[in-house]
């Protein structure tokens, strides 16, 4: 990803090492202005994490993979560092997979900064075979809504549910992308931002407006991301996602989930078995107010997953539990 930062061009991922720190693009500026922030402790790291300076659960993994370098390059306690970022953001089921990617390379004596870079290399590799997959989703002349952000920055590079659509555009053909707003942290707008650097036709919606063009037949599919996927395909995923889902049936409008395989949790029956965090009133302006991050999208309303591997169907996952067992093994 090629971004700007105090007037000087450079490619940038949204988490990466540089100069024996974390240093992270701080997603609370965008879109107004590009700023890196960097990170010198686990401490650091986990209030990175929970502040949404790093957002989207592959990113959010990535981040607590060099979390986990930086306590074991300074000698801490590395059970306290990794109770620290575990607690950060508790649904983004990618975050649990990087500690345990990174419990396993440091047992084994691994180099902790190899073995988290080549998490995060890892995690750029599958979005790109997801771009691949999904393209089957894309027809040309697709009209696509999506919610929230699921980009590069989402998912240390290319992105989950921005893949097909980029690589839609990469290969000629004509895709245009409805951008729910997303509220109350607008993450769409970062979306927008994402489209717009690439050249990618689309509008940025309000939330509720999204039922409104669906009625009106200009939404032909739905692509989303997930932040945990349970055993039986519900779906966890930013706030308002389950009402597209709704929508989206309703109008008889495929409903896509794009996520690797670190994001299926094997462990997690269904989706009431996801922990669903609640973020300060705050966000709302205060007051008495309720403010969960995340809803979850019943297996029955998904059309399928597209993952590395292939676009999935709910009933994959019905007929092979040995499937998201496999798949939520760690590396």
């Amino acid at each position: 990803m090629r971004i700007v930062v105090n007037g000087h061009p450079r490619e940038a991922r949204a988490v990466q090492w540089e100069d024996d720190a974390v240093l992270a693009v701080d997603q609370r500026m965008l879109p107004d202005r590009v700023a890196l922030a960097r990170l010198e402790t686990v401490d650091a790291v986990a209030d990175a994490i929970r502040t949404m300076i790093v957002r989207g659960a592959p990113t959010i993994g990535a981040t607590a993979a060099y979390g986990m370098a930086l306590a074991a390059i300074a000698g801490e306690d590395l059970a306290a560092s990794r109770a620290k970022l575990a607690a950060s953001r508790p649904t983004a089921r990618d975050l649990f997979a990087a500690l345990a990617h990174m419990d396993l390379a440091l047992a084994h004596g691994r180099d902790p900064l190899a073995a988290a870079s080549g998490y995060a290399d890892d995690v750029v590799a599958r979005c790109v075979a997801i771009g691949e997959h999904g393209l089957d989703a894309i027809p040309d002349g697709a009209r696509v809504l999506t919610h929230c952000h699921a980009g590069a920055l989402a998912a240390v590079d290319v992105g989950t549910a921005l893949a097909p659509i980029r690589l839609a555009h990469a290969s000629g053909r004509h895709v245009f992308a409805w951008v729910d707003e997303t509220r109350p942290r607008l993450q769409g707008r970062i979306t927008a931002w994402e489209l717009a650097g690439e050249g990618i036709p689309h509008a940025l919606i309000a939330d509720n407006a999204a039922g409104h063009f669906m009625a009106r037949g200009e939404v032909d599919v739905v692509i989303v991301g997930a932040d945990r996927i349970a055993a039986n395909g519900d779906v966890a995923n930013k706030i308002g996602t389950y009402t597209k889902a709704v929508l989206a049936q309703r109008h008889g409008i495929p409903f896509y989930v794009a996520a690797p395989r670190t994001t299926f949790d094997a462990a997690t029956r269904t989706g009431a078995d996801i922990p669903i965090e609640e973020r300060d009133a705050g966000e709302l302006g205060g007051g008495t107010a309720r403010n969960p991050a995340f809803d979850v999208t019943p297996a029955g309303l998904v059309t399928g997953y597209v993952t590395e591997a292939g676009i999935l169907r709910p009933e994959d996952l019905k007929r092979s539990t040995g499937l998201a067992a496999a798949w939520t093994r760690e590396p």
